[in-house]
């Protein structure tokens, strides 16, 4: 691992501006990490993107270990992070510090993502060695009792309680904070406030860093994309092409051909 936690703050100090981007495999955290990404999340993000779930709250404990462990393996430079699936960490601090554990020990990650303003457990795996990065803002755990996937912190009141929450985090030792789909003017303010690392999604170009779901960025979810996500490449048009050639070349015998055959 060549990626710390340390290399975020310092990414902070001098002003430097640095990505992350989810991975949910060997191949695909390998071609991050060859691209020079320093920090990839292996993300609860994975229900929808690889497992066709409608939000992330039916990933599980051992689906996220698998995916964690297969995209370890994929990246020697950058920092891994497991984001805690729905109820791994909610009912209780002893199963949030037992789940954490199992993502540095059984998953292979350096650190793990906790949605919400956990303030007693993102302190306590802090004192346990295990670095935390927070979560606040429009947090997918919580899409029923937001109501939807809605921006947050619109109101004085809202954005004051995300204030609050993020200088609150940065107390308990986390290493950074995502920042999701809230107004770029609140990001800025919370970027300027805290003296951790933010990174947003939906939240402006403020923050120290910036994530996408590498599926929207390349261009291959099935569905529509949000209003944040900039799509890079067409990846999805261009693999479907690539079959429908394939398909055709076999049913026209173009192939296999005499330079696809073995002699």
């Amino acid at each position: 691992m060549s990626t710390t936690i340390r290399d975020l703050r310092a990414f902070k100090e001098r002003g430097e501006r640095f990505v992350m981007l989810t991975a949910y495999d060997y191949p695909t955290a390998s071609i991050l990490d060859e691209a020079g990404v320093p920090v990839i999340l292996v993300g609860d993000s994975l229900a929808q993107n690889v497992l066709g779930y409608e939000t992330t709250l039916p990933v599980t404990m051992e689906e996220m270990l698998h995916h964690t462990r297969a995209g370890a393996r994929g990246a020697t430079n950058a920092l891994i992070v497991g984001a805690m699936p729905f109820l791994s960490y909610q009912t209780s601090l002893e199963e949030g510090i037992r789940n954490a554990g199992r993502f540095l020990k059984e998953g292979g990650a350096h650190a793990v993502k906790l949605e919400g303003p956990m303030i007693e457990l993102a302190a306590t795996l802090a004192d346990r060695g295990i670095p935390v990065m927070g979560h606040i803002g429009l947090t997918p755990q919580s899409v029923h009792a937001m109501g939807g996937y809605r921006v947050q912190g619109k109101s004085e009141e809202d954005a004051r309680r995300l204030v609050d929450e993020a200088q609150a985090l940065a107390k308990t030792g986390v290493f950074s904070l995502v920042l999701e789909g809230i107004p770029s003017t609140l990001a800025a303010e919370i970027t300027q406030s805290v003296p951790v690392p933010t990174i947003g999604i939906g939240a402006g170009p403020h923050c120290d860093g910036q994530v996408l779901v590498l599926t929207d960025l390349l261009g291959l979810s099935a569905g529509g994309y949000p209003k944040f996500a900039k799509r890079y490449a067409d990846l999805r048009g261009e693999i479907t092409r690539a079959i429908g050639a394939f398909r055709d070349d076999v049913a026209s015998g173009r192939f296999p051909d005499d330079a696809h055959s073995y002699h």
